[in-house]
């Protein structure tokens, strides 16, 4: 009966996780420059509550190089930021 509760338990947990990982949040902003050399994007965001900063303008850098060839300035985006080996990066984009 105990194997069975912890296998239960951690079943709960991964299923828990993994939803959290698809359940990615958008973040609205406008491109305001892309830097294609130095493989960044200067972004006007909203506020970016999964890294807990309010609205501002800053540089990224993106996870895939690609996305900055779909990227120029006045483009309103949706986008999906986090830290990748310490660093803002665009993971996502619409």
């Amino acid at each position: 009966m105990r194997k069975l509760t912890t296998l239960m338990i951690a079943a709960m947990i991964a299923a828990a996780g993994s939803s959290a990982a698809l359940a990615a949040e958008y973040t609205k902003g406008k491109v305001k420059k892309v830097d294609m050399k130095a493989g960044k994007v200067t972004i006007i965001h909203e506020e970016l509550t999964s890294l807990d900063m309010p609205a501002m303008t800053m540089v990224f850098r993106t996870a895939d190089p690609a996305m900055l060839e779909k990227m120029k300035p006045g483009d309103d985006i949706e986008f999906v930021a986090d830290r990748v080996k310490g660093k803002l990066t665009v993971t996502e984009l619409k």
